[in-house]
């Protein structure tokens, strides 16, 4: 199982945050318990690089959890039962496992219920316990390479999703480093360290914590700029290495469940509508690296008036309903040469929504995203 993918960190940083433009919360989190640093060889960051290129696992089993304190403003409730809203702040704890390629299973246990995704060879379900519903998907083709998704719409759900996707942010533009070795989920780490060099970006520090023996990671850290305490972390908490027993990826339906069937074309239950930003045409990114901005249309300006004059469409199924009123009310006013709009702002992110319906995102200071929609 190769942990490093040419995925742009910036493609959950990015859209995640856009994302919260309407949300709130964020409660108040904690580092996980920290161990008496291991006495570990040395090794270099090159080293610790091709540790992660090369590190293979014929199983793996454990319980992540993930913690998130994005500073975002007081705006809890004015999107009523989106699950986003739950995932990107507070504390959620995972089940995974994995047993090859074709064999992998995440389980998100939260006060939310139960929602489990479940490869087996080409056979994929999801399930939501809240509903008793679940759907299947048979994969064909190019998609039978890939990993079992998400459970939702979410970041990382594991410490290996997060680093595949931070390492492929190494460029000229970040230093890599190597930190302190650490415990983690008792397992002896060594901590690589990667730091944006452009002033611009909000995100201070990524910190990779890597088996020693196992070269598999197994915690992934965010820290912004000002702060020494992690926006975002996800780690085991246990950790097994023998390969699960096969029942693990067989779905049993529960009494009462509702099947349907997708086709293959249809994208997973629990991503509905999911697509990488670089797909989009209605999506443009602007810049490279760590301080790329995404920008976009709105269907409403932020006065409320449909943007370019065009009427509004039609809000998508599964759309929460957003006072938007409201919404707009609790955030800064501003206004330049570039124009005026209300500006949302976070520890790892900050977002401008502009009078003339457009929406610019990204893990930078609000100079940049000012600076983007000037050009």
């Amino acid at each position: 199982m190769s942990v490093l993918r040419s995925r742009p960190v910036l493609r959950w940083l990015v859209p995640a945050t856009a994302a919260v433009a309407v949300i709130g919360g964020g409660a108040a989190i904690g580092t996980f318990a920290a161990e008496a640093e291991p006495s570990l060889p040395p090794r270099t960051a090159a080293q610790l690089l091709v540790d992660l290129q090369t590190s293979r696992l014929e199983g793996l089993s454990g319980t992540v959890v993930q913690r998130a304190d994005l500073g975002l403003p007081p705006l809890v409730g004015l999107v009523p039962g989106n699950d986003l809203t739950t995932l990107l702040s507070g504390t959620h704890t995972l089940r995974v496992w994995y047993s090859g390629p074709e064999r992998q299973r995440v389980a998100l246990l939260d006060t939310l219920g139960e929602r489990d995704v479940i490869r087996n060879g080409r056979d994929v379900w999801t399930w939501e316990s809240r509903t008793n519903t679940a759907s299947h998907r048979t994969l064909g083709g190019a998609e039978a390479e890939k990993p079992v998704p998400e459970p939702a719409p979410s970041p990382p759900a594991t410490p290996q999703q997060a680093a595949d996707l931070a390492l492929g942010a190494i460029d000229p533009s970040t230093e890599v480093s190597v930190g302190r070795s650490a415990t983690v989920a008792g397992r002896d780490a060594y901590e690589l360290v990667l730091q944006p060099r452009d002033r611009e970006s909000l995100v201070h520090q990524l910190r990779i914590a890597i088996d020693a023996k196992q070269h598999v990671p197994l915690r992934f850290e965010v820290l912004a700029r000002g702060s020494d305490q992690p926006a975002f972390e996800v780690a085991f908490t246990q950790v097994d290495y023998q390969r699960p027993d096969a029942d693990q990826f067989t779905f049993n339906p529960p009494p009462g469940v509702t099947v349907t069937e997708e086709s293959a074309e249809r994208p997973p239950a629990g991503r509905p509508g999911h697509s990488e930003p670089a797909g989009d045409p209605q999506v443009r990114a602007v810049g490279t690296g760590w301080t790329t901005v995404l920008v976009a249309r709105l269907d409403e300006a932020v006065g409320g008036k449909p943007a370019g004059g065009k009427p509004a469409g039609a809000k998508p199924a599964g759309t929460p309903d957003v006072d938007m009123s409201k919404l707009l009310g609790g955030l800064s006013a501003v206004s330049s040469d570039w124009g005026s709009g209300r500006l949302l702002t976070g520890k790892l992110f900050s977002v401008l929504l502009t009078d003339d319906g457009r929406v610019l995102a990204g893990a930078v200071t609000p100079e940049r995203l000012y600076q983007v929609a000037r050009g």
